[in-house]
């Protein structure tokens, strides 16, 4: 009797063993991986100034070995322990940004979490007052450097335009911005590109104003206010997110200003546009309403994609400017040293428009003194209706 009562007991508690641990893997395979949450601020939110950006890990349980916070695409601070949180300088202006968490786990894969903060809106009108051209005149293979202003003569729609300033190689000041793809597409090159780009920021004129641009599916203004400055921002780009070049050119537009100056546009991306709220016609009236001489850089995905690589092309022809598309890395070099020759070697003019409507008009600049090859922007068209969130063109 005693035998047979230990028997049930202890074929009771096997099983009772085996469905526990049936239990636990069970619960073990449904479980979520660990999560990353941002508590602070809020998706959506506007922000400004310093702010503290607060993260958590989901379990609470999960051993984490670092947190890496990133503001527009830029690493701010690397934390090892609770609480998880990092000061943030915004800036004075109610901005749109990109603000990033990634946790590193113990042998296991990255977890992350991202929220965008938005910016103030706003319309503007934009009015043609002034037309600056950015004329490159080559003999061959050579730069023609030190032509006199009479050497020069300006035609819209086949119609002698006076020209009100001109500014030779040496003398006209130049205003750039330098835009740079960190979506995750560059995650392999992202290292060898900074050292390039670091390289073409420093191969500028002490001089020259330069606005440093990083781009995703976001934009990120990169502020600095000298040559150290804009190197420091290049090291702490980290890649993420897809692509979005045509919202990118858009907005890179607005950030050059209305001074008597060369203006330029440097935009280099690894992949297909992916993201853009932005249409291609949008894109093509923006570039045709500025002055900006805009040089593409595509590589990867950008030369297998027929469409995109064409209106590429297109933009940088009617611009003034050029289009590369280089094969590797190593390549790459080369074109960024071709623009900086390019950008040593332009004069500027400008002159006062007969008329200010939405029709395209073209523009043709004669070079006396030789059989030049004259570079120039083809047209001008502008911006039709209002536009928000930024600074119109008004030139």
């Amino acid at each position: 009797m005693s035998a047979q009562a230990v028997r049930p007991s202890s074929t009771l508690r096997t099983a009772g063993t085996f469905l526990v641990a049936v239990l636990l893997v069970a619960s073990a395979a449904g479980q979520a991986p660990p999560s990353v949450q941002i508590l602070e601020p809020p998706d959506g939110d506007y922000v400004s100034g310093t702010v503290v950006i607060r993260a958590e890990i989901q379990p609470l349980t999960t051993s984490v070995e670092r947190m890496e916070f990133f503001g527009d695409a830029r690493l701010i601070c690397t934390v090892t322990r609770r609480p998880f949180e990092c000061a943030w300088n915004a800036g004075e202006e109610v901005r749109e940004h990109a603000i990033r968490v990634v946790a590193y786990l113990p042998g296991g894969k990255p977890a992350a979490a991202t929220v965008r903060t938005k910016e103030l809106e706003f319309t503007y009108p934009v009015v043609v007052t002034r037309v600056r051209l950015t004329v490159v005149v080559k003999d061959g293979d050579r730069f023609v450097r030190n032509l006199p202003r009479s050497a020069f003569r300006v035609f819209e729609d086949d119609k002698p335009q006076p020209i009100e300033h001109f500014g030779s190689v040496n003398e006209a000041a130049l205003q750039l911005v330098t835009a740079i793809d960190v979506s995750g597409s560059m995650a392999k090159a992202m290292d060898q590109v900074k050292v390039l780009v670091k390289q073409f920021l420093s191969g500028l004129r002490e001089g020259d104003r330069v606005t440093l641009v990083a781009f995703n599916e976001r934009f990120f203004l990169l502020p600095a206010t000298d040559l150290a400055g804009r190197l420091s921002q290049v090291d702490l780009l980290a890649p993420w997110g897809m692509t979005a070049l045509y919202d990118t050119i858009i907005r890179s537009f607005d950030l050059l200003g209305k001074e008597p100056s060369r203006l330029g546009m440097v935009i280099f991306t690894d992949g297909a546009d992916t993201a853009s709220v932005t249409r291609e016609a949008a894109v093509e009236r923006r570039a045709d309403a500025s002055d900006a001489v805009l040089y593409i850089i595509g590589q990867g995905q950008v030369i297998e994609d027929v469409k995109l690589k064409a209106l590429c092309e297109r933009l940088a022809k009617r611009s003034g400017g050029r289009a590369f598309f280089p094969r590797s890395i190593e390549d790459l070099g080369d074109t960024f040293n071709q623009i900086l020759e390019e950008l040593s070697n332009q004069y500027l003019l400008t002159y006062s428009p007969p008329n200010d409507d939405e029709q395209w008009h073209r523009i043709r600049v004669e070079v006396s003194g030789g059989r030049y090859e004259v570079r120039h922007k083809e047209g001008r068209q502008r911006q039709q209706g209002t536009g928000a969130g930024g600074q119109g063109s008004g030139e």
